[in-house]
Parts: structure tokens; sequence; C-alpha cells
């Protein structure tokens, strides 16, 4: 066998392995409660649901814990500062709701650390 013809047999394996497989066959044709399915496990859309419903009700929780515990605690400790929760300014004719403001700063505060807490435990865990 010539020096060519090595070439030209080395040449025609790499065009062989170069070249492109067929695309794979389509997948199958599911009806809709299959692709329904496969929606749902692809984008996690149960984990997602059951973390809404469960962060809606620790901020519900932690609102009650800041309103109804920690803003009359604050105003027992503090002289002067009765009744936190409810408190509000006048101005003018305009209310200044501050002790709303002040609950709703509180609460994000709270539930921003404990979510915090939550994502370091979960990267401890190794869960993703």
């Amino acid at each position: 066998m010539s020096n060519e013809e090595k070439i030209l047999n080395e040449l025609q394996k790499i065009r062989e392995a170069v070249e492109k497989a067929p695309p794979p066959p389509p997948p199958p044709k599911q009806n809709l409660w299959g692709e329904f399915k496969d929606f749902l496990y692809k984008y996690k859309i149960f984990g997602l649901a059951i973390a809404f419903i469960i962060g809606m009700y620790l901020g519900n929780l932690v609102q009650a814990l800041v309103k109804d515990l920690l803003l009359p605690a604050i105003g027992l400790l503090v002289p002067g500062l009765d009744n936190l929760a409810e408190g509000a300014a006048v101005v003018g004719n305009q209310v200044f709701a501050y002790g709303d403001f002040l609950v709703a700063l509180l609460t994000f505060a709270l539930v921003a650390l404990l979510v915090f807490v939550a994502v370091k435990v979960a990267k401890r865990w190794h869960i993703e």
C-alpha cells in the first residue's frame, strides 16, 4: 500500500468520524395530560406553589409577631411610646400611619432574615 493510499484511508476515517450523526427520532406524541405532567416536572411547579403558600403564611405569622408582640414590648420598654403599632401622626389634614409602616418594615426584615437562614441551611445540606 502506497503512502497516498494510506493518507486517503486516514482521510476517509476522519471524514466518517466528523460527519454528523442522523438526527434522533422525534419523541412520541403525548396526550395533553402527559404534556402537563412533563411541564410540572420540568419547571417544578408544585415546589414553587408550596413555597409560595408557605411564604405567604410565614409573612402573616411574622406580621402578627411584630404587631401583637414586638411593638407592644418596645412600647413598654421606651417611655412615651404607647400602642406603637397603631401609631399615627396628623399634620394638617394628612394622617401619617407610622405604626403600619413600622409593622411592615419589621415584618419584611424578619422574613428576609428567615429566608436568608433557610437558604444557608439548604446550602449546607446540599439542597437545591
